[in-house]
């Protein structure tokens, strides 16, 4: 089994509102984005995925590198969407996170999702794909939106990080489909070894869920998500109203000295991708900092499936299987006793 830490770089440019990629593409990312996560920890328990955007005044770390999707559906749950995505400045940053894994046998990966037009020319993103290629940082992306734009800078990036067909571009049209069903036959999830268990025959874990492990709470957030979906189509013939809030404010990067770290990732703009080393002192001991930190709870898993979109949490039969797992957790601690 391939023990990797990956970072998924998202796109949350003001592009990812269009409604091309059903209902939007910010939305469509997201639920590919849990579905690699689980596509990565399920390959090998050991593998560890961060998460970032790429977009708004910088780009942001929302989750470093871990092995809990409480934390990745949180983070995509308050992901703001703001100005256009800088792909040469996320990219670098990405690499950072991985440059600082605890586990240093981990292969290092990055999933960068584009929705959006990329700003950055051929011969810098060519230049940033040999230096990857250098520090062994094998690189996937998922060509989404603006695709025609974009396929011909990208194919030569992906070209440029290569290395014994380590690295590869997903072009997916839009559609009616879901980006998941097109990247569950992709290199990037099959992979040199195959794709991960559980997911050969059908699309990954809901919601992180996997339904051998908890078949009554698998089931109950099933039913809770087909029952809204159909409350929606009932109610979609009805006037719009007034348009959707705007989500609150991302998650902002894990200390103070990652924040200000990142914001001299901006002197980039000017195209030199030089500007931001991976041996840059200053950001390279903030990102070490964060990534020691470590985590101090858990995350409570009732109020993660209360953020889900769709969900019920005050579902009876996804607080009986709320309760069931509470229970469970207390008769653990009786028996430690």
């Amino acid at each position: 089994m391939v023990l990797e830490a990956t970072v998924l770089v998202i796109d949350n440019s003001e592009w990812m509102r269009n409604g091309d990629y059903p209902p939007s593409r910010l939305e469509a990312q997201g639920d590919a984005v849990t579905f690699l996560f689980n596509a990565k920890t399920q390959t090998n328990p050991e593998n560890t995925v961060g998460l970032l955007t790429m977009a708004g005044k910088s780009p942001s770390v929302l989750v470093t590198l871990t092995s809990d999707i409480g934390k990745i559906l949180t983070a995509l749950h308050q992901v703001q969407i703001a100005g256009k995505a800088d792909l040469s400045t996320g990219v670098q940053i990405a690499q950072l996170v991985l440059k600082h894994r605890q586990n240093k046998n981990q292969r290092q990966r990055i999933i960068v999702f584009v929705g959006s037009p990329i700003w950055e020319d051929e011969k810098l993103l060519v230049k940033l794909g040999k230096k990857l290629k250098k520090n062994n940082v094998a690189i996937d992306i998922i060509n989404f939106g603006e695709e025609a734009q974009n396929t011909a800078k990208l194919e030569a990036f992906i070209e440029a990080v290569n290395s014994n067909d380590n690295s590869h571009l997903v072009t997916i049209p839009p559609g009616p489909h879901v980006l998941s069903d097109i990247l569950l036959s992709s290199p990037i999830i099959m992979g040199e070894d195959g794709p991960p268990p559980g997911f050969g025959g059908g699309a990954g874990f809901e919601y992180g869920v996997d339904p051998n492990l908890d078949p009554e709470l698998a089931l109950a957030l099933r039913i809770s998500m087909e029952e809204e979906r159909a409350r929606q189509e009932q109610s979609s013939s009805a006037p719009s109203g007034e348009t959707k809030s705007q989500a609150p404010a991302p998650i902002s990067a894990e200390d103070e000295e990652l924040a200000n770290a990142l914001a001299l990732s901006m002197g980039a703009q000017d195209g030199d991708v030089d500007m931001i080393s991976p041996e840059d002192d200053e950001m390279a001991k903030a990102i070490a900092m964060s990534m020691s930190q470590g985590d101090s709870g858990q995350i409570d898993l009732s109020s993660v499936i209360g953020n889900l979109p769709g969900v019920n949490p005050n579902d009876p039969r996804i607080q009986s299987a709320l309760q069931g797992k509470e229970d469970e957790k207390k008769n653990k601690k009786d028996d430690k006793k």
